[in-house]
């Protein structure tokens, strides 16, 4: 596995401390020649060593490689605390990275069917499942 141990280099840009949001961000610009992609576990744990801070505070999204490879660009939260992460970041992105767990809910065209299903019979004293009659 000569790729997991290739050199991957980071350089950040555009580097903002939002206060209100309890955060820093940036642009993160990923460096990783003979090599396809970085994780983003991966990115994860080096930004935390380049900034000292936890690896759960961190969060990495966006990222796209480069035409021909060699170079990915993201973008990098770093969360004052764990608090200020769960309050702030969306679920899914909590999900991703194993800081939430999934709320599983019936497909979108089962809740649509089920939804016309209970419009038929609303506001009238019909059986469950009758037939309606239909007159012309």
């Amino acid at each position: 596995m000569a790729d997991r141990e290739a050199q991957v280099t980071l350089r950040t840009r555009k580097f903002l401390r939002n206060a209100l949001l309890g955060r820093k961000q940036m642009v993160v610009d990923i460096l990783h020649p003979n090599r396809a992609n970085v994780s983003k576990d991966e990115l994860r744990g080096k930004i935390s060593d380049l900034y000292k801070a936890n690896k759960d505070q961190v969060m990495v999204f966006g990222l796209r490689t480069q035409y021909g490879g060699y170079k990915s660009t993201g973008f990098a939260l770093i969360y004052d605390s764990v608090e200020a992460l769960k309050k702030f970041e969306p679920h899914y992105r909590l999900v991703r990275t194993g800081q939430a767990t999934k709320i599983e809910k019936a497909s979108r065209q089962q809740r649509k069917q089920r939804k016309n299903r209970a419009k038929e019979s609303r506001g009238t004293a019909k059986a469950k499942g009758a037939s309606k009659d239909k007159k012309k």
